[in-house]
């Protein structure tokens, strides 16, 4: 029977959501925070430690420093900024979009002491005596630039000019010290610190019965801004200590935002198109909630006022790919259960409750890894994790309920009866018959025997293991400055560029290096790499220098090697901690053998991805830690879907007799799934390709590593996991004679009892 009402329900869900996407993406665009990579500014951690002997460094003294900084940045005028506590001791700030990023850096680590003295130098009065806020920047009678303050106690100041006057000529002097302290000991801070300054010395020859008081001297219209804005912070609470800083020229960020979503925009078209041309109706289901859940990532980012990033964008990568993965898997099963018989309505209510399980064990076990690592990870790699909860939990929402209910609707209408809507043609169909299940269907990989040539891929995952181990140990890799200190820069030119011509010419201005890298499609950018760790004079002119030249604001980053050793320790932690989390769930869900074998099969693609990165010399910085956070949650979701496959076939036996038999199961299940990996690490190589080709200089490597590790991580849980797993179940066949018996039903999680 036709049901007229179930298409018109579906028409009028795709009109609303086109309805309420339409009228409010421009405005969830526009609100949407960038982070510096994507528009540009500057950023800075900062380590807390006692300015005085005695001090303790507890939480509430980091959060006054918090508090100090804030106010600080509010005299900027940077409008949203970012201010973290991290760990016990460290802030973080984020001032993106920021322009003068050098006097932006100054005023927030720099305390100005004014202090009031006599000719004997007795202290008369200090910033203690001054207003709240009571410092702004102005001009006198002749259009010079002074600061002028407000005092707190117009009886107090009465009585020390009364007592100036009275003096003799020439000592009736009220001067003025403004004593310049460095609170940030950057690298090579020392030979930064300001001296005292003497700023006015006026003649007072009569009492002031006022508050309001104003300083001359030498000073530019930027210089009263800014001590006026000093001034009003106050001095800062502690010793603050530069371990990390990173610099983003406006122009960098725009051009790496622009060329990133015009490679996102290319590769979703043509997964939209794939999905379209193979799956058919599922496939233009996909398309709809798939552009539902990347609204909707980005709706949720704004309303949690998040901060996209490239590894941000890396995350909402691996979200989509889990989108397309569940919708895949739906696909697919749908179309097994009509190639056994079933009707459309039939198929479609059988491989959406069978699909369930697979899709729900994926994405909890990446759910798990992106927790762990939200809770080890800091900055960017938080913000990875965090997005890739967010696009998890969406996921759920859209790729699986959103699709169940749109594909019902279209399947349940009596409309689209023909499995070819289903990209099934009625010549692949079996009749209806209890006998045959999907575990009896034939697939495209039938000759592929994957168990009996297990020792091969053994073998060969080995022999990679040996070589990548000779590869690390002479070319070791190519640490960016995220894990080594130094200090790294990142030209960018409107010409092509050549080695010979920039280390000419920054050895021309002062800055010699041996270490220069050619990068972009037209080779016109140059990354320059020093070991030492340039002084913000040093990054200042550099920047003023190469700006002139080249007509680009260079990106600077220096970062002490504290910060390399934690990142590396922090995502050893939670790698080893996902995997063990993964551990315990696959045994939970499923049984612990299939835990070892999803873990080594991780561990085999994240050291293949480190290996090729030492043998080529690319560098090692944090968007390779972003890619191998992406490999990690697609192998374990790749080889999760395969284990649930051979759990259902494993569910047909009460005994296995014959390790044949365990063989032929394996074996099929691998077949089943393998169509579905092979289209689901497909549509995500798209996305990379086009990043790749398409996208920002800064996220090449990241490319390439994603590349890289999506292959490797189809073979492993293909060629490796499953392997593993019936190894391991050949010596428990062993050690019971020959056979497996029942096990209790939780152990594969069904509903009847299995080996």
């Amino acid at each position: 029977m036709k049901l007229k009402s179930r298409i018109v329900a579906f028409v009028l869900i795709i009109a609303l959501l086109a309805a309420g996407m339409s009228t409010t993406v421009n405005g969830v665009l526009k609100d949407i925070k960038l982070g510096l990579d994507l528009q540009g500014g500057f950023e800075v951690l900062y380590e807390v430690s006692q300015l005085k002997d005695g001090q303790k460094i507890s939480p509430e003294v980091v959060s006054a420093t918090a508090t100090a900084l804030d106010k600080r940045i509010n005299e900027i005028g940077v409008s949203e900024p970012s201010i973290e506590i991290e760990g016990d001791n460290r802030i973080r700030v984020q001032l993106a979009g920021v322009e003068d990023q050098e006097s932006a850096r100054k005023l927030l680590s720099t305390s100005a002491h004014l202090t009031f003295r006599d000719v004997d130098d007795n202290l008369l009065l200090d910033g203690d005596d001054l207003k709240p806020g009571g410092a702004s920047d102005s001009f006198d009678q002749q259009n010079r630039p002074i600061v002028s303050l407000t005092l707190k106690d117009a009886k107090k100041f009465a009585d020390i000019t009364s007592k100036i006057a009275a003096k003799p000529q020439g000592q009736n002097l009220l001067v003025v010290w403004l004593d310049f302290e460095e609170g940030v000991d950057s690298f090579k801070a020392e030979s930064q610190k300001e001296k005292p300054r003497y700023a006015s010395a006026a003649t007072v020859t009569q009492t002031l019965n006022t508050t309001d008081v104003m300083i001359s001297g030498n000073f530019t219209v930027d210089e009263t801004k800014n001590l006026a804005g000093i001034l009003n912070a106050g001095a800062l609470p502690v010793k603050l200590t530069e371990i990390y800083s990173t610099s983003v020229g406006a122009q960098f960020g725009e051009d790496a935002l622009n060329d990133t979503v015009f490679a996102g925009i290319v590769g979703v078209i043509i997964i939209f198109a794939f999905m379209l041309f193979y799956y058919r109706l599922p496939g233009f289901v996909s398309i709809i909630t798939l552009s539902v859940f990347t609204f909707l990532v980005l709706v949720v980012f704004d309303w949690i006022n998040a901060v996209l990033t490239l590894p941000g964008i890396a995350a909402i990568v691996l979200g989509i790919g889990m989108a397309v993965d569940a919708n895949i898997l739906s696909a697919e099963r749908i179309r097994e259960e009509l190639r056994v018989g079933y009707s459309v309505k039939q198929a479609f209510q059988i491989g959406s409750k069978e699909s369930l399980s697979a899709i729900v064990d994926a994405q909890l076990t990446t759910l798990l890894a992106a927790g762990v690592l939200f809770y080890y990870g800091t900055s960017s790699v938080k913000g990875f994790a965090t997005t890739l909860i967010i696009s998890i939990l969406l996921s759920f929402l859209t790729a699986v309920w959103g699709s169940r209910v749109l594909t019902g609707l279209l399947a349940n209408s009596g409309y689209f009866n023909n499995p070819a809507w289903f990209g099934i043609a009625k010549s692949k169909q079996h009749s209806l018959d209890e006998n045959i299940g999907t575990l009896d269907l034939s697939t495209k990989f039938d000759r592929f025997d994957f168990v009996h040539n297990r020792k091969k891929f053994y073998t060969l995952s080995l022999a990679i293991l040996v070589a990548g181990l000779v590869v690390l140990g002479i070319f070791r890799l190519n640490l960016g400055i995220d894990f080594s200190s130094g200090t790294r820069v990142q030209i960018e030119a409107d010409k092509t560029l050549t080695q010979e011509e920039v280390s000419s010419y920054i050895d021309s201005i002062g800055f010699p290096a041996e270490d220069i890298v050619l990068s972009g499609e037209k080779k016109n950018m140059a990354v320059i790499r020093y070991k030492e760790d340039l002084s913000q004079e040093d990054i200042l002119k550099f920047q003023k220098e190469t700006t002139a030249k080249y007509g680009h604001n260079p990106t600077v980053s220096t970062v002490s090697d504290t910060v390399g050793k934690e990142l590396v320790k922090n995502a050893i932690y939670a790698l080893a901690i996902a995997a063990v989390g993964i551990i315990i769930y696959v045994a939970i869900r499923f049984e612990w053998r299939m835990g070892i074998g999803a873990i080594v099969s991780l561990l085999h693609d994240v050291f293949l991805i480190v290996a090729v990165f030492s043998f080529m010399r690319l560098e090692v910085d944090i968007t390779f830690i972003a890619a191998v956070l992406t490999i990690v949650g697609y192998s374990i979701n790749d080889t999760i879907v395969t284990f649930d496959r051979m759990r259902e076939n494993l569910d047909r036996y009460d005994t296995i007799n014959d390790r044949e038999v365990l063989a032929d199961i394996v074996n099929k299940s691998l077949r089943q799934t393998m169509g579905r990996s092979v289209n689901t690490v497909l549509t995500v190589i798209i996305v990379t390709i086009t990043l790749l080709i398409f996208g920002a200089p800064s996220i090449q490597n990241f490319s390439i590593a994603l590349l890289i590790g999506l292959i490797t991580g189809m073979y492993s849980s293909i060629c490796i996991a499953a392997q593993i797993w019936y190894s391991l179940k050949i010596r428990e066949m062993k050690k019971s004679n020959g056979q497996l018996q029942k096990k209790e039903k939780k152990q594969w999680g069904t509903d009847e009892p299995t080996v």
